[in-house]
């Protein structure tokens, strides 16, 4: 516990001396052998029972964790693979205890490494591998949902929707217990700096705390394959 403290203190000198948004992201090394690939509410799950704070905590965005798919429902996890958490850096406290942790998503099982904290980084372009919007399911009337949530972020750039290996927009689901919420992955294009570090904070959507509506940095390609 103690020690769990002094990091927590540690933590939150580095992020007050970030410049920019009081957002941080935490980088947990993940050891383990598979995860479903659609592990994004099961995630938030197993991370909620061991820190109930997380249901309360708004701001905390929980990023799925990449892995190789082996094409049949699961992925196969890599020195790559790792658990990162996006939130204020005064809610740091409330994440901390998952150090060490073993979570069990469905029938698999992983252990968490120590966190390691970083600043968002700036960049003109950003991904998110899916974007639910409540009662938006069509193409268009969801990128109108977009631009509106990004007018009222006052964040300048270009959203659109990236095509499938088939040219058709790029349509993704997850599943919520026993039902599925569907959603499209959407690219963001033309950011400024102070943009850029506003979207990955923020968002877009709902569902942060199961890996959506989360932007990353991404190739400079304009089709892309997730699991």
């Amino acid at each position: 516990m103690q020690k769990t403290k002094m990091l927590a203190t540690e933590m939150q000198t580095q992020s007050l001396k970030m410049p920019g948004s009081s957002h941080i992201e935490l980088n947990f090394d993940v050891i383990g052998q598979t995860l479903p690939a659609d592990h994004g509410y099961g995630l938030y799950s197993a991370i909620a029972h061991q820190c109930s704070e997380v249901h309360s905590q708004e701001e905390v965005s929980i990023l799925t964790i990449s892995g190789k798919p082996d094409h049949q429902g699961k992925i196969e996890l890599t020195r790559q693979s790792h658990l990162k958490i996006r939130l204020p850096h005064e809610q740091i406290m409330g994440v901390l205890p998952l150090a060490g942790k073993i979570l069990t998503i469905g029938t698999h099982e992983i252990q968490l490494g120590i966190p390691r904290i970083a600043k968002l980084q700036p960049t003109n372009s950003l991904r998110s591998r899916i974007v639910v919007i409540k009662k938006f399911q069509d193409t268009e009337p969801f990128l109108e949902a977009v631009n509106r949530q990004l007018e009222a972020l006052n964040i300048q750039g270009s959203a659109f929707i990236p095509l499938d290996a088939a040219g058709e927009p790029l349509r993704k689901a997850i599943k919520i217990k026993t039902y599925s919420v569907i959603g499209f992955s959407v690219m963001m294009t033309n950011l400024s700096d102070e943009d850029s570090i506003k979207l990955q904070a923020c968002g877009l959507g709902g569902k942060h705390r199961m890996g959506c509506g989360i932007f990353t940095a991404f190739p400079h390609v304009r089709r892309f394959q997730d699991v």
